[in-house]
């Protein structure tokens, strides 16, 4: 009894163990209860676990960006109530002081994506990575949607305060010309090209087209035009101050945070739509090669 025993703890130790250990502990007697595959010895070809394997995303979403989704809309919420509802009316610019609680927010926001799209710019000239081109392409088009809306949002403070929607003077021009350079970084995108002649051709422009954010930040000290001067960032002793001065940063950490939360989901989703379309390349080519395999075997 203590031998059938011993044998059937010996068998359930072999297989039990990886092929490379599968004999080693268990007694040359016991041998014969391991069945050889055929030649007589044993393999130890390795194999991957499929557990092992990191599974590809299936989606834009994960608990991080929920997270800063959530604290994106709670600062969202703040500035929306602070700036509608809590913050006073300004000595001067009464209720029209309101619409700067969107336009800055907006502006630094564009800054923020354009500034990445020239760093993935510069390190895609370097490095030569599809990451780095898709992070750059990406938070360009989220920079251009904040940046368009800073300037719809600056022609109705126009209105108000100029009397007119438009005006080129110094800060619009320049601005007008920074939107334009990233819809053409976004053209250039669109034209049907090889993917790395047209990643360079981007990158070069991401990086020639940061040169102006300066010159925009800096157009009201440079030359003289009608749009005001830096009344909170920038400058030592702000003119905002209380509520008003509360409700400008809640909107500016609220807008910073929501660019990075679009800018990840619009990385994540150009991930998944360039591992689909080389998904489908790959099916086309195996499709095309078994509609041939039957045509060379009937020629020969």
């Amino acid at each position: 009894m203590r031998s059938q025993s011993s044998a059937r703890s010996y068998v359930r130790l072999a297989m039990g163990c990886t092929a490379r250990n599968l004999r080693s502990g268990v007694p040359h007697t016991w041998f014969i209860l391991i069945p050889s595959p055929p030649g007589g010895c044993m393999t130890t070809t390795k194999t991957e676990s499929l557990s092992t394997v990191p599974a590809a995303p299936t989606g834009t979403g994960s608990r991080g960006t929920r997270v800063l989704g959530a604290v994106a809309l709670l600062f969202l919420v703040i500035a929306v109530a602070y700036g509608l509802l809590i913050s006073p009316p300004d000595a001067q610019l009464g209720n029209t002081i309101r619409i700067i609680y969107m336009h800055v927010p907006t502006v630094m926001a564009a800054y923020l994506a354009f500034l990445i799209t020239a760093v993935s710019s510069g390190m895609y000239l370097w490095k030569r990575t599809e990451f780095w081109d898709l992070l750059g392409s990406s938070a360009a088009e989220i920079g251009v949607l904040f940046f368009a809306v800073t300037i719809v949002d600056g022609a109705l403070w126009g209105k108000v305060t100029w009397g007119v929607f438009w005006r080129w003077e110094p800060r619009l021009t320049t601005s007008a010309v920074l939107l334009i350079m990233y819809i053409g970084y976004l053209a250039v995108r669109a034209i049907p090209a090889d993917p790395k002649t047209r990643a360079t051709r981007c990158a070069i422009i991401g990086l020639v087209a940061v040169v102006n954010i300066p010159i925009v930040h800096k157009a009201v000290d440079w030359w003289r035009g009608l749009h005001q001067g830096k009344t909170v960032l920038g400058t030592i002793d702000p003119e905002m101050g209380g509520t008003q001065l509360f409700a400008m940063y809640s909107a500016l950490v609220a807008g910073i945070l929501v660019c990075v939360w679009l800018l990840i989901h619009r990385f994540r989703a150009g991930f998944l739509a360039e591992r689909a379309s080389d998904l489908g390349l790959d099916q086309a080519l195996e499709e095309r090669r078994l509609e041939s395999s039957p045509a060379q075997g009937a020629d020969s």
